[in-house]
């Protein structure tokens, strides 16, 4: 019989688009696949061949359970530069992957029915997550109208007794969103004032665009450090997603529980990707700065081809690499209904794979990866267009 927790779960439907993508290919099909959620870039040289130097020096055992030191220290320095907090080497936790660094926070933070705030359009393994460690995500809607950022007056009328965290995402994934430190500001406050967790999933922070910085909310002074745990990773950043290397950065106590469950569970993550990942942060910082442009390059080109389709509108992203366009005038009697539904058209019609809104919790929209070339975007979204002309609204 298996598990009620986990026969509440659905499986992850960007696996899933992926999945079915990579089946029609193999089956011959020129499919364009805007689902990918990893950057279409290879691993940077150094990090490649520290991986290799790894296994050459047989640097292939178990490593401590929180990580190699080297690599918490470089993580550490990357936390103070960036954004002037010391968080020590035992105060980070080195796991396999950052989607793995968010569950072990839920798993440490909350109690059976707790509450968990969630913006909504969210990432979609957050709920699922909250759900495992038996508590409840509650949404908080986040409004295309408001560039899908989060509203005081909408996280204080979600507020009850039981609510025990904040999952704040930004640069988002699927909206592109991100917070000014003013923006912050306040949503830190009410997390203060109401003794609430926070768990900062950052790992789009070094994807910005037009000139825009990153501010972590753990700028915004040491109550609030001590109630944040940052979520960040080398995935995105540096093209790195199969090498799994994710980490967190948070108080003594929570980061010791964290690393309680890791022990338990994964145990340390792969010490090959370790030694490639320290590599990475402590010497490419100049190919991620070159990488970063060229993905604004791309969000240009997919945002003006994206105004060409007559009733699609689209909040400019401001980091990530998704373009999130409500596309809810396509959706008719007889056609599509959802974004669910259309995604399988476009797939099936015009052979390109995004990701339904329904996903994110948000049915009006679609969301399509830019990690892919100039070239791709503009056949792909020439097909999407030609697909769409027989459902275009009146």
């Amino acid at each position: 019989m298996i598990a009620e927790r986990v026969r509440r779960l659905g499986m992850s439907p960007t696996l899933r688009i992926s999945g079915l993508a990579r089946e029609l290919r193999a089956a011959g099909e020129d499919v364009l696949d805007f689902s990918a959620g990893q950057p279409d870039f290879p691993t940077p040289d150094e990090a490649r061949e520290a991986g290799r130097r790894a296994i050459d020096e047989n640097q292939t055992r178990y490593t401590a359970n929180e990580g190699i030191v080297e690599l918490r220290q470089a993580i550490s320095d990357c936390i103070r530069r960036d954004h002037g907090v010391d968080f020590p080497v035992n105060q980070i936790l080195v796991s396999s992957g950052a989607k793995a660094s968010l569950y072990f926070a839920c798993m440490a933070l909350l109690d059976p029915r707790d509450e968990v705030l969630v913006p909504r359009p969210y990432w979609v393994s957050y709920p699922e997550q909250v759900r495992l460690a038996q508590a409840e995500p509650v949404f908080v809607d986040c409004d295309e109208e408001d560039g899908f950022k989060l509203r005081l007056d909408r996280l204080e009328a979600a507020l009850t007794p039981r609510t025990q965290l904040l999952m704040l995402n930004y640069p988002s994934n699927p909206t592109g969103a991100c917070y000014t430190k003013e923006e912050l500001a306040p949503i830190a406050e009410f997390c203060r004032e109401h003794d609430l967790w926070i768990i900062a999933d950052e790992i789009y922070s070094k994807l910005m665009f037009n000139g825009r910085r990153f501010h972590s909310i753990v700028e915004l002074g040491p109550e609030i450090v001590e109630r944040t745990v940052m979520i960040d990773g080398v995935s995105k950043t540096f093209s790195m997603t199969g090498w799994r290397i994710g980490w967190a950065a948070g108080s003594r106590e929570v980061i010791s529980a964290m690393a309680k469950i890791q022990s338990h569970s994964t145990s340390n993550a792969a010490s090959i990707s370790q030694w490639a990942a320290l590599k990475a942060l402590c010497s490419t910082t100049g190919e991620t700065s070159r990488r970063a442009e060229e993905f604004q390059r791309r969000r240009d080109l997919i945002l003006e081809l994206l105004g060409e389709l007559p009733g699609v509108s689209c909040v400019p992203p401001e980091g990530s690499f998704y373009a999130y366009p409500n596309v809810s005038a396509y959706y008719r009697k007889g056609g599509p209904a959802n974004g669910t539904e259309l995604a399988e058209y476009l797939l099936e019609q015009a052979k390109v794979a995004v990701v339904p809104g329904d996903a994110f919790g948000s049915a009006p929209h679609i969301r399509i990866s830019f990690a892919v070339s100039v070239e791709r975007i503009r056949e792909g979204m020439a097909r999407i267009a030609e697909a769409l002309k027989p459902l275009a609204p009146a």
